[in-house]
């Protein structure tokens, strides 16, 4: 357990742990580093929501058992890190730049192992209105992996919630997958990842899905949405920083447009929150000093009933690319960056947990509290 207690018995109360995790393709596995960090410190999650590479980890811990979680995260990402072993061929960041463009552009065209392959014939070739003419890529070695490493009955037993988030194809709504609500299958997990026109819709009960990230990169507002009685411990994971340097080339401009699009306004969802938790208090003053025949209004009963306040406490975890990273890395899945990736998850979780901030943090008062203590990190 790496000298940490689990957080009930930390914090004094009883919280509805949520690991929340964003797309970001190679990226992920950042969050599988972060899982690792959590199980060691004994702070398994309760519910799980995750959206394109966030579903297929989030699928991958909550189908899997703890003591088999790090295992099973650790066997997907071996298996889509192996087509590139080796390591850049001089040090430097310039040589690092190099090979992870090499490395990016080697998966875009030969595929990702247990992930997707090029369609042959290429896509152009099928006719109009063909399914393989929607996507430059095949994903069924995805759903293979997804049935060898994840047991799907331990999902649809609902001992710990997921949710996953697509896009209707035809209507254009945002819809979340959710075994609180109905059977979870692979199917759910691959369109949650279906990113055009790189990967294919996925066919669910007569309707096509794609990529929840085309809507919103991050599944925090359906979290805060559906959960307003219990209290909430937030992990949220983004792959994407809201923030950065301003842009001084094409390439670094490409980049910051992909990280401000993915990052999917997390800090303006949790300011918003805040908002609203100010508005339930307010409203919560202003009804205790009504008189009692106002009270029995419809209008304020139904205020009294929507403002009844949960507190929300959430731990920010956000990867910081490193300069010799472009706007392929996301589909860069070269081992040598797996692992770099995997450690900085690991390494932030283990920094925040031993952080003072987070250690002596006490049930907000203003309903939400968020903590980023990794931003300025040197170790």
């Amino acid at each position: 357990m790496n000298g940490h207690s689990d957080e009930r018995d930390q914090a004094g109360r009883d919280e509805c742990r949520v690991l929340v995790l964003q797309g970001g393709g190679a990226l992920g596995s950042y969050q599988a580093g972060i899982a690792e960090a959590m199980q060691e410190a004994g702070l398994s999650p309760d519910w799980i929501a995750g959206i394109s590479i966030g579903a297929i980890n989030a699928a991958l811990v909550a189908g899997n058992p703890p003591e088999r979680r790090v295992e099973r995260l650790r066997a997907f990402w071996d298996k889509v890190s192996s087509a590139i072993t080796v390591s850049p061929w001089w040090p430097g960041e310039q040589a690092r730049e190099v090979f992870n463009a090499w490395s990016a552009a080697f998966g875009a065209t030969v595929g990702v192992p247990g992930f997707f392959t090029p369609r042959v014939p290429p896509a152009a070739l099928y006719p109009a209105g063909a399914p393989e003419a929607l996507s430059y890529y095949d994903t069924a070695p995805l759903r293979q992996t997804l049935l060898e490493l994840i047991d799907f009955d331990r999902i649809n037993r609902r001992e710990t919630r997921l949710s996953v988030g697509a896009v209707n194809v035809r209507t254009g709504n945002f819809v979340y997958f959710d075994n609180h609500r109905e059977r979870i299958g692979p199917e759910h997990v691959m369109a949650s990842g279906a990113l055009p026109p790189g990967f294919p819709p996925v066919e669910i009960d007569g309707e096509l899905y794609w990529d929840g990230g085309i809507v919103s990169n991050t599944p925090l507002q359906y979290v805060l949405d559906e959960e307003r009685l219990r209290d909430l411990a937030v992990f949220q994971v983004d792959l994407f920083s809201a923030r950065g340097p301003l842009p001084r080339t094409l390439s670094e401009a490409a980049e910051r447009e992909k990280d401000i699009r993915y990052s999917s306004r997390t800090r303006l969802n949790t300011d918003d929150q805040i908002e609203i938790h100010k508005a339930k208090i307010a409203f919560r003053r202003l009804f205790d000093k009504l008189p009692a025949e106002l009270r029995q209004d419809p209008d304020v009963a139904f205020l009294s009933e929507v403002s009844h306040q949960n507190a929300v406490t959430i731990l920010q975890l956000i990867y910081r690319a490193k300069n010799y990273e472009s706007d392929a890395k996301d589909y860069e899945f070269s081992r040598t960056t797996m692992l770099e990736h995997w450690k900085a998850g690991r390494n932030d979780v283990r920094r925040s947990l031993r952080h003072r901030r987070w250690i002596e943090r006490c049930r907000p008062d203003e309903g939400v509290t968020v903590f980023d203590l990794t931003r300025d990190a040197r170790d």
